[in-house]
C-alpha cells in the first residue's frame, strides 16, 4: 500500500473513533509493532534507493502526524465525555420535585393504637409483657390446672429449654401480664395489655396460629361487674363511633369468677339481624369476669381486700368488624392490594 493511501485510511479510522478504546485499536492497527506503517517500512528493503528515501521520509512524516492526531483525538474524546457527564448531571432546580410515596400503618396497628388511646382517656395505662412465657405465669398463676385443655399439645407451642429452667412456651393469651403487674404494684390499678399470642390451630378465615389480644384489668376496693359493663360499653361506643348496646352472658374461665361473655349489637344491621351476626343481632366480642381469688393470691394480694375485673378481646376481630374484613389471614398475607386500602 502506498503511503498516501495508508495516510487516508489511517486518518479516516482515527476520526471515526468514538471512544478511547476504538482510538487505541486504530493506533495499534497503524502504529503498532506489527501495524500497517511498520509493514510499509519493512517493505522498503526491496525498493530502489532513491524511492526508498522518499517513501521513508513520507512514512516517518505520517508516523509523526498520526502520533499528533492520536493526542488530539484523545483530548477531544475526553472533552466530549466531560461534557456528556455534565449534561447528564445537570438538572433544573425550578422543576417541581416528585413526592415520594409515603407508607401507612397496618390496620391491626391502627386498631391497637386507637384502642390504647381510648382506654388511656378512661384512665388506664398501656402495659406490655413477654411473648415467651413460663408455665407458671401462663397457666398456674391463672388458676389453670394441668388437666385444662389449654395445656394440650394441640393448643400450646411449648419450647425446648434446659432441664434446670422452668418450662417455657409461646403465650396463649395476654393474661399472664395481670399477675406480673400485680406482683410489682399495689392496687388500685387499671391497665390494658395489647399484644400477640400464639395457639396451635388450623388456619381459616377466623383462626390462625397467631393473633392479637387486648387484655384489660382493673383492681380496687368494691369493683363490680357494673363498672366493667360501663367501661366496655363506652370503649365500644368510642371505637365504632356509634351507639352500641352490650349484654353479658354467663360463661366459664378458670381465672375469673363469675365469668361471662360480652356481646354487642351488630354494627352492620344495628341489631336487626344479618348474615354477619347469624340473624341474631348480636356479635360476640370478648371474654371477661371478676378476678378469681386464686389469681389474687398468686400475685400476692388479699382477695378479701381487693376486687377487680379482667377481660380479653381480639384486636383482629375488632379490626375485621370496623373495616368489614371477612378473612383473618389477609392481615398476615403481606398482599399490598389489601394493605394499600388503609
Amino acid at each position: 500500500m502506498e503511503v498516501s493511501e495508508l495516510k487516508k485510511a489511517a486518518f479516516d479510522d482515527f476520526k471515526k473513533a468514538r471512544d478511547e478504546k476504538a482510538l487505541n485499536t486504530a493506533f495499534k492497527k497503524y502504529l503498532g509493532k506489527d501495524g500497517q506503517l511498520a509493514l510499509v517500512l519493512a517493505s522498503l528493503k526491496k525498493t530502489p534507493l532513491a524511492k526508498r528515501r522518499l517513501m521513508g521520509r513520507k512514512a516517518n512524516q505520517l508516523k509523526q502526524e498520526l502520533l499528533a492526531l492520536t493526542e488530539q483525538r484523545k483530548e477531544e474524546l475526553r472533552r466530549q465525555e466531560r461534557q456528556a457527564k455534565a449534561e447528564s448531571d445537570w438538572f433544573d432546580i425550578t422543576v417541581p420535585g416528585k413526592k415520594p410515596a409515603s407508607g401507612h400503618l397496618h390496620p391491626l396497628t391502627l386498631t391497637q393504637r386507637k384502642s390504647a388511646e381510648i382506654f388511656q382517656q378512661l384512665g388506664f395505662s398501656v402495659i406490655e409483657g413477654p411473648e415467651i412465657e413460663t408455665e407458671w405465669y401462663n397457666f398456674d398463676a391463672l388458676n389453670i390446672p394441668k388437666e385444662h385443655p389449654a395445656r394440650d399439645m394441640w393448643d400450646t407451642f411449648w419450647l425446648k429449654e434446659p432441664k434446670s429452667s422452668p418450662k417455657l412456651l409461646l403465650r396463649t393469651h395476654t393474661s399472664p401480664v395481670q399477675v406480673r403487674y400485680m406482683e410489682k404494684r399495689r392496687p388500685p390499678l387499671r391497665i390494658v395489655v395489647p399484644g400477640r399470642v400464639f395457639r396451635h390451630e388450623a388456619s381459616d378465615a377466623s383462626h390462625d396460629v397467631q393473633f392479637y389480644q387486648l387484655e384489660g384489668l382493673m383492681v380496687d376496693r368494691d369493683v363490680s361487674a357494673a363498672n366493667f359493663k360501663a367501661i366496655v360499653q363506652e370503649f365500644l361506643r368510642r371505637f365504632f363511633a356509634k351507639p352500641v348496646k352490650i349484654r353479658l352472658r354467663p360463661s366459664f374461665f378458670p381465672f375469673v369468677e363469675p365469668g361471662f361473655e360480652i356481646d354487642m349489637t351488630c354494627v352492620v344491621c344495628n341489631g336487626k339481624g344479618c348474615p354477619l351476626c347469624s340473624k341474631t343481632g348480636w356479635l360476640e366480642m370478648a371474654g371477661a369476669g371478676m378476678v378469681h381469688p386464686a389469681v389474687f393470691r398468686a400475685a400476692g394480694l388479699n382477695p378479701n381486700t381487693w376486687t377487680g375485673f379482667a377481660f380479653g378481646m381480639g384486636l383482629d376481630r375488632l379490626t375485621m368488624m370496623k373495616y368489614k374484613i371477612n378473612d383473618l389471614r389477609l392481615f398476615y398475607s403481606g398482599d399490598l392490594r389489601f394493605l394499600d386500602q388503609f
